[in-house]
């Protein structure tokens, strides 16, 4: 398989991108669900294919895909200090 020349990120990919890294680390399927993200991401600054039939159906794909990635990180944002607030 040929791969594609390097060509710079248009404006949905480069702020998925800057997204994806104030998240950190990556770990688990994480970095699988970004690199979707991005592909999806180029599809969308590409024209979404077919004279842009494909947009509304990639648009909500990416939406999906970065709710996904930003799950994980919800359950993982309940600290020890976050009940502080709560009697006992």
């Amino acid at each position: 398989m040929a791969r594609q020349p390097k060509r710079d990120p248009g404006p949905v990919e480069r702020t998925v991108r800057d997204d994806v890294e104030q998240l950190g680390d990556l770990v688990g399927v994480e970095p699988s669900l970004s690199e979707m993200a991005y592909a999806l991401a180029r599809e969308i600054d590409a024209g979404g294919g077919e004279d842009g039939k494909q947009l509304p159906s990639l648009n909500r794909e990416l939406r999906q895909t970065l709710a996904q990635l930003l799950e994980g990180r919800a359950a993982d944002d309940d600290d020890d200090l976050g009940d502080l607030g709560s009697p006992e």
